[in-house]
């Protein structure tokens, strides 16, 4: 098996060398376990349920982002290994005990969502709206999918962070603290929360970037309960109205199950909806001979199927929606990252400036203590 190529702005990081992918799947998991036991309780790994099984199946602790940002907060272990991507693990070192040290197995893990909202497109966005409303009166509501900087420019302005399984709970925190929320990057999750709360669609707006006061007129903007981020999700906009109408004929007696990141179309055709916490909650307690079209990763839905053999558990699209930034995490990166470990040294650790972190972790504390 041959290295793949690594881009130039990866180049200077470290990164596995040729031997690492030359091994076999046995010896990577072989080799993997021996690492894992001899560094012991110095090390915990936090793994993402969109993880495929070769690298999920280390994990210490399993969760969506809400559940691994609480055990990071309070984690003992020297070393947090985040098997997520950048977003996640940035959430770790900003929650994390500062003695503690978060790593990631590769760098290029990104997230293609949280990259459609960049800071200085966000603050000039401000900018723009506070030409048409004050904006000491609006509450900026950063989805976790983000970089630390969004999430301390939350903050900084009476704002905070909210994931899928708490978006509803942190909107009505943001609501009853201002006159509007801006709500990014997902604009679909904000949507779809927003619908569930019984908004009128009306008081609804979506700011498009690289447009002037973001595509909307000056006068009805300033009416707005909630605009949205033009972002989205990569992955679960992979799910359409056709593929829950083509289940629905398909097997009558079935149940979709959707991510809130989907289109609202999907989302409104669908029987339940959440977060990945949910799908998997709502699947395992369902009786034998359930039926389930589940609109999420296609790694969850795998792993849901073979947990569940006695239950129908299908992916709602026929074509793989994966998420490919994830699936940088790869055992041949995990293995690097832990041999570098047991040498004594800290490879791909994730730091975020002082400034921005404490910021941030104001974020995300105040998102902590409203799902509490």
């Amino acid at each position: 098996m041959n290295s793949p190529a690594l881009p130039a702005s990866f180049s200077s990081e470290p990164h596995p060398g040729s031997s690492y992918f030359d091994l076999s799947r046995d010896e990577w998991l072989e080799r993997i376990a021996a690492r894992k036991a001899q560094l012991g309780d110095q090390l915990v790994i936090l793994g993402h349920h969109y993880q495929v099984d070769d690298v999920i199946r280390f994990a210490d602790v399993r969760g969506d982002s809400l559940g691994l940002a609480r055990y990071a907060s309070t984690a003992d272990a020297q070393t947090i290994l985040f098997a997520g991507v950048h977003f996640m693990a940035e959430s770790a070192a900003i929650l994390a005990r500062p003695e503690k040290r978060v790593i990631l197995p590769d760098l290029r893990a990104g997230c293609s969502m949280a990259d459609m909202a960049p800071l200085d497109e966000l603050e000039q966005a401000w900018q723009e709206l506070a030409t048409v409303r004050d904006v000491t009166r609006v509450v900026p509501v950063v989805y976790v999918n983000s970089a630390a900087s969004l999430k301390a420019f939350a903050a900084q302005r009476g704002g905070v962070t909210c994931t899928s399984s708490n978006a509803e709970q942190v909107l009505r925190w943001a609501f009853e603290r201002g006159d509007a929320v801006f709500f990014l990057p997902d604009q679909y999750l904000g949507r779809n929360v927003a619908r569930h709360l019984g908004y009128d669609p009306r008081t609804l707006a979506v700011w498009k970037r690289h447009e002037p006061l973001g595509g909307l007129d000056a006068e009805a903007l300033a009416s707005k309960k909630l605009l949205l981020w033009d972002g989205y999700c990569s992955v679960h906009m992979g799910f359409t109205r056709a593929h829950v109408e083509h289940w629905r004929n398909e097997r009558p007696d079935i149940r979709v199950l959707v991510h809130p990141e989907c289109h609202d179309d999907v989302v409104e055709a669908a029987d339940d909806v959440g977060s990945t916490a949910h799908i998997i909650q709502r699947v395992a307690q369902s009786p034998a001979g359930s039926e389930w079209a589940v609109g999420t990763e296609i790694n969850l839905v795998n792993r849901l199927q073979a947990e569940h053999p006695d239950k129908f558990v299908t992916s709602l699209s026929p074509y793989p929606c994966l998420c490919a930034t994830m699936y940088r995490i790869r055992p041949p990166y995990l293995l690097w990252t832990l041999d570098e470990l047991a040498a004594g040294r800290v490879v791909n650790r994730i730091k975020v400036d002082e400034q921005t972190k404490q910021a941030a972790r104001l974020a995300l504390q105040r998102m902590l203590e409203i799902t509490t």
